[in-house]
């Protein structure tokens, strides 16, 4: 059958040729070296003689249409028109001519966009939707990235740290903000509320009983209305039960607080991929700057900054040194709940499809 009789597919990845600069799509898969030219800035080579430069800025991950209609000018008039987002929300440039490069970093810093992000840095922060899109959150994620980002402002622009760092938040405790090397999750602390006069009227209660992933929740009769209940010894506080019915509220403004964990990566890199064990919870959810959180991280960063080995992540810095060392370092509190592992979860967690208590 001819293509032009072929439906169009839209799923899956589209077909990324089209958006890409000249130079890179004619050297596709040819390149012979690379370097960091600066900070925010890399240039390749390829085994054609062609070179382009590379310049990444931070950005906001949620932008509104007057913020890209500026970075898309900034890329006609400075640039060659070309632009990319990298999987933590930087914006990147790429031009083929070197004399481009310096005036677009001028432009880029004058209205706002750091450069840098590249090599041993504090990469741009990734972080789940929040309020923006999100039926659960119990915070702003994005929030907590621009409070958390002016403070790390100097570590985004310069590389200084022993590994590359990257940071994620996430709105609720399912973590859709991923693995990181440091990750800022919000933490349920009570089982949900239920207004009983409305879960018939709005939920599927079949659906919802079969989202709890710990079976603590149940179908029930309640003043004589058809409702659920759910079996706090058994409820882990996860609010995976909230989306799909509204009426059980897992949000509280004073007992949701904030929890960070460390050690998480994804690379395969000189160790392993790392699960993220947990280090501090119970940190207050204080917008719009979190300054416990944020001196927390700064704490972590410095102690990481001044101990690890060079090209050290920073869960491979800790298993290092070991955890009652990290603690020491950073004057935690190190209690029986913070550190777990998958080989011991066997005994702490419901990890198959068979629920067992």
């Amino acid at each position: 059958m001819s293509d032009q009789y072929r439906e169009a597919v839209e799923s899956g990845v589209p077909d990324p040729f089209q958006y890409m600069h000249p130079v890179m799509r004619r050297n596709y898969g040819q390149w012979d070296w690379h370097e960091r030219c600066r900070p925010g800035v890399l240039h390749h080579r390829s085994v054609n003689g062609d070179s382009i430069w590379t310049v990444r800025a931070g950005t906001q991950r949620q932008m509104d249409t007057g913020t890209i209609r500026k970075l898309c000018a900034i890329a006609d008039e400075y640039g060659e028109s070309h632009v990319r987002f990298t999987i933590r929300s930087n914006i990147e440039f790429m031009v083929s001519d070197e004399a481009r490069v310096v005036p677009l970093i001028d432009k880029l810093n004058d209205e706002g966009f750091p450069v840098g992000g590249t090599g041993n840095s504090v990469s741009m922060i990734s972080h789940t939707q929040g309020f923006l899109h999100c039926d659960i959150p119990a915070t702003d994620a994005s929030g907590v990235v621009k409070a958390l980002m002016d403070e790390l402002y100097e570590e985004f622009v310069n590389e200084r740290m022993p590994n590359r760092v990257h940071i994620s938040t996430s709105c609720c405790q399912i973590n859709c903000g991923g693995q990181a090397d440091i990750a800022i999750n919000i933490q349920h602390t009570k089982p949900p509320m239920i207004n009983h006069d409305l879960v018939a009227n709005i939920c599927e209660r079949p659906s919802v009983v079969a989202r709890c992933p710990v079976a603590a929740i149940r179908p029930a009769i309640v003043n004589g209305k058809p409702s659920l209940e759910v079996d706090e010894r058994k409820c882990i506080c996860c609010g995976a039960c909230y989306p799909p019915c509204p009426p059980m509220q897992i949000n509280d403004p004073v007992n949701s607080k904030l929890a960070i964990w460390i050690g998480g990566k994804n690379s395969n890199a000189r160790s392993k991929p790392s699960f993220m064990k947990l280090v501090a919870a119970g940190l207050p959810n204080k917008p719009p700057r979190w300054p416990e959180v944020s001196a927390l991280v700064k704490k972590i960063l410095k102690c990481y900054q001044e101990d690890a080995r060079d090209w050290e992540r920073v869960g491979e810095w800790v298993e290092r040194i070991g955890w009652p060392r990290f603690f020491e370092k950073t004057g935690l509190p190190f209690t029986r709940f913070h550190v777990d592992n998958w080989k011991g979860a066997k005994y702490t967690l419901n990890h198959s499809t068979h629920i067992r208590f």
